[in-house]
């Protein structure tokens, strides 16, 4: 099963740890792309605090270019994590896209995204069922000034005709290819509110840091996010740092290891798929994240090949419930990061505490 397009696998959507089938993945992304993959979108001209913020204001993407006349009033947000940036702007949202992971039940929003929302004095906020595919119509209905779509897997037909309900704002390169901090600033800026986007990172940067210093053994450690087959260990999947999950490691203080940038080849991806019988080369691996429990990981560890890994046969491995808040967390948001900190690096240190 090569791993060439992992559209429904990588997507921050497709978090659901009982996936059972990868794509063939879009290479597309070129030189130029890799170049330009920076944490601040392509926007003219440029905004400040006040309220002398010119417009039109014109922002690229993978589509094309959006242009936006005037500041937008109802704001309207499709895709993962997009409804938090205007939430933590303290603008609400007039529609939202339903969560698919990480909620049970009736519930159709993460606990951080609908906490913002009452705390907003919003009980019950409008949210599109598009999970099986774009609403157009309930998008519509809410009359919105502006989409935000950086963080999404929309296509050139859907970016379309959402332009006909509204300006649109898609993601810079490929579908699904932006971290938290590019996705604020570029939902930010769709907002009229840049230099406010620019804000919420740098604070957001801040609590990092402030909530690191109280786990020093985690600096410097070296980690990977892993999807493992709980059923079957012949194969699995490493994410690469295209992919925010891994990104975010990074920015709680941790590194990818040596050998895993080797099997990468230095290749523009969101992961590498793995054999089984290469488990031995990740011998400079402190720390491994994946999702499951407590039984896949004493299966993981009585793998003949999973358990010669040093980080899987010592257990500094932080294993995500599935389908849990955690575990949709760790595809980091405005709102998710400071909900989920303390739990995720609580989790992460105890694994450090494993690593001699």
């Amino acid at each position: 099963m090569k791993l060439k397009r992992l559209v429904g696998f990588i997507i921050a959507l497709a978090l659901i740890a009982s996936f059972t089938a990868c794509t063939k993945s879009n290479e597309s992304a070129d030189k130029e792309s890799e170049v330009t993959s920076t944490e601040t979108p392509s926007v003219t001209p440029s905004q400040s605090n006040n309220a002398s913020n010119e417009y039109p204001i014109t922002i690229k993407h993978a589509f094309g270019e959006t242009v936006i006349e005037k500041k937008p009033q109802r704001i309207a947000t499709i895709g993962w994590g997009n409804h938090d940036v205007p939430l933590a702007l303290g603008v609400i949202p007039v529609g939202v896209s339903r969560a698919n992971y990480g909620v049970s039940g009736d519930e159709k929003l993460l606990p951080w995204t609908l906490e913002k929302f009452k705390g907003l004095g919003v009980d019950n906020p409008v949210v599109f069922d598009d999970i099986d595919g774009l609403n157009f119509e309930a998008i519509s209905d809410v009359q919105p000034d502006v989409i935000l779509a950086a963080y999404s897997g929309i296509t050139q037909e859907d970016y379309d005709i959402l332009s006909q309900i509204a300006p649109t704002v898609a993601f810079p390169r490929e579908a699904w290819d932006i971290g938290w901090k590019e996705q604020i600033i570029m939902n930010a800026t769709g907002m009229g509110m840049k230099a406010e986007g620019e804000a919420l990172v740098a604070d957001l940067e801040n609590l990092i840091s402030q909530k690191l210093s109280a786990y020093p053994n985690i600096k410097g450690k070296t980690a990977a996010f892993l999807y493992v087959y709980p059923a079957d260990f012949s194969t699995f999947y490493i994410y690469l740092l295209k992919d925010p999950r891994a990104a975010f490691l990074t920015d709680l203080g941790l590194k990818l290891p040596e050998s895993v940038e080797k099997l990468a080849g230095g290749q523009y991806s969101f992961a590498i798929e793995v054999s089984g019988e290469k488990a031995d080369l990740l011998s400079d691996l402190d720390i491994i994240i994946a999702y499951g429990d407590e039984t896949v990981l004493k299966n993981m560890q009585a793998d003949p090949l999973m358990g010669t890994i040093p980080a899987v046969k010592r257990g500094s491995v932080v294993m995500l419930k599935d389908n849990s808040p955690l575990a949709a967390s760790v595809n980091p948001s405005a709102l998710s990061i400071p909900y989920t900190i303390d739990e995720y690096l609580e989790l992460i240190a105890e694994a450090a505490d494993k690593v001699k």
